[in-house]
């Protein structure tokens, strides 16, 4: 409880502070965390995994869970004080340090992150409803480009938030939001797996799954 507690008052002053990399209020729910994580119950053998936007680790909770011996799992963060929070998790945290040998967390941003092999799971907190359009293009297809091939991106959009905004927004901002509608309805076209609905969350959410091909 205290955990939470401390998570959320964390996520919350991030929030204040930087907006445009955070983009919610609250951390995920437990139920979107497991919608994020379900590609990587059907993975056999050694696994390795990028996190990408962990934040204070709602998502990471439950991916440490999941993790077997033999995995690698990566996360790739870049606020420093989500980061250092992330790793004092895999210090103090039972969970977290039950797999921290295998686990590392990088500070930096996803375009210059660099990697010893593809994985075949990503799974991304980004906001990208708060970017530019080009720079969606460019995270978007930075993840797929780390996937091996039939490796899974999975990641949430909050439901009819962008298509809502949509209607009602001109401007350079209604073109930057229908920019990045057009670039995400394409990758869904060409690669989406399925959608997961989450009405559990605040607001609630859609989990898009795109596997590479």
């Amino acid at each position: 409880m205290l955990t939470a507690l401390r998570d959320q008052l964390c996520f919350f002053r991030q929030f204040r502070q930087r907006f445009e990399t955070t983009g919610a209020v609250l951390p995920s729910s437990r139920f979107l965390a497991r919608a994020m994580t379900r590609p990587l119950q059907s993975l056999s053998g050694p696994r390795r995994v990028l996190e990408v936007g962990p934040g204070t680790g709602a998502v990471t909770g439950r991916i440490v869970r999941l993790l077997r011996p033999d995995d690698r799992f990566d996360l790739v963060e870049i606020n420093e004080t989500f980061a250092q929070h992330l790793k004092d998790r895999f210090q103090a945290d039972p969970h977290y340090r039950r797999c921290a040998d295998q686990s590392q967390v990088h500070v930096c941003p996803l375009q210059d992150f660099a990697c010893e092999a593809p994985y075949d799971a990503i799974i991304s907190g980004l906001p990208f409803n708060n970017f530019p359009a080009e720079l969606v293009e460019s995270l978007v297809d930075r993840c797929l480009g780390l996937l091996k091939p039939g490796g899974t991106l999975s990641f949430f959009e909050y439901m009819y938030i962008r298509p809502a905004r949509l209607l009602i927004t001109r401007g350079p901002e209604g073109e930057r939001l229908a920019r990045i509608e057009s670039i995400l309805q394409d990758r869904f076209t060409r690669c989406r797996e399925r959608r997961d609905w989450v009405f559990v969350n605040m607001p609630p959410a859609w989990v898009q799954h795109l596997r590479v091909r």
